[in-house]
């Protein structure tokens, strides 16, 4: 690519960082595909943005999806590649998208994995040790209570608590839009003997959950005190946060049935995101019929 096409890709990622104030893990997502876009057509000789054509971009879609990648991330590439070029059709820079109308391969979608009601129970209640176990309970406690995403729970502050209402505000979702969201009365408890231990590191750290060095806690360290929670309690099953915001919205539409509550409580923008726990809760009642209807089950040869 030539020199004024490399600035228009640095101008796209300043104008996404500055004026619409993206995250910064879909800033690096989005650098990252179109680094991959800007490698494909150094290959192909292509100089400028203009000159790519529809035909291009499925090329270079095929390319990705025999080097391994998955329908999910296609599709993130897909969505970067158009972002970019509706960018340059908006400052009159090429005259058509041609990523508009590619699509990417489909795939099979997998049913989230979740716990079981005793299952969370047996990982919420096997009790304490040490400040940070105070901790890590209290974090635990919340993702089963208030269904947040991980990057959601260690972005949290305690400017968003409201432990009096039973309330917590999420400032920057998924899409960077906020919702308010009820929090247990376990998670209430937790939280506070959590703040009674909390000891930062000066008076500007504002983060609920942090660190034995008193900085705010990072996702990958969420993870992994999960995972050595799970090891200590002897829990064999591996746990991923997210298990148990999945968890939150299958047990919570199993009980309600109310899909735009979970919806809105989950912060999807599409109800078809949270359609798919719809799927979860007829597999666990297919498993019941199939065990419990008399004409359901297999008769022994």
């Amino acid at each position: 690519m030539n020199s004024l096409a490399e600035k228009q890709r640095v101008d796209f990622f300043t104008q996404m960082e500055i004026e619409k104030r993206v995250s910064i893990h879909t800033l690096t997502n989005y650098q990252r595909d179109l680094c991959h876009l800007t490698d494909f057509c150094k290959k192909q000789k292509i100089e400028h943005w203009s000159e790519l054509q529809s035909n291009d971009i499925r090329q270079h879609v095929a390319n990705r999806h025999r080097q391994g990648l998955s329908s999910t991330s296609l599709q993130r590439e897909l969505s970067a590649m158009r972002g970019f070029y509706n960018y340059l059709l908006k400052n009159n820079l090429v005259t058509l998208n041609p990523a508009q109308y590619v699509k990417a391969p489909k795939s099979i979608r997998k049913l989230p994995k979740t716990l079981d009601v005793d299952q969370v129970g047996g990982l919420l209640d096997a009790g304490t040790d040490s400040v940070l176990e105070v901790r890590d309970l209290a974090m635990f406690e919340l993702f089963y209570s208030s269904g947040l995403r991980l990057s959601e729970l260690v972005d949290l502050n305690l400017s968003d608590l409201d432990l009096s209402d039973k309330s917590l505000r999420v400032q920057a979702g998924k899409g960077g839009k906020s919702r308010i969201l009820p929090i247990g009365t376990k998670a209430i408890l937790a939280i506070q003997q959590w703040l009674q231990h909390r000891v930062a590191r000066n008076e500007l750290e504002l983060a609920v959950f942090l660190s034995k060095n008193g900085d705010r806690l990072c996702q990958r360290s969420v993870q992994y005190r999960l995972k050595q929670w799970c090891i200590k309690k002897g829990i064999s099953q591996h746990v991923h946060p997210h298990a148990l915001r999945h968890s939150f919205a299958s047990h919570l539409l199993q009980s309600s049935q109310d899909l735009r509550a979970v919806q809105e409580l989950l912060g999807h923008s599409n109800i078809s995101s949270t359609q798919i726990y719809t799927h979860l809760d007829f597999e666990h009642l297919a498993n019941v019929y199939d065990n419990a209807h008399p004409r359901a089950k297999k008769k022994s040869v």
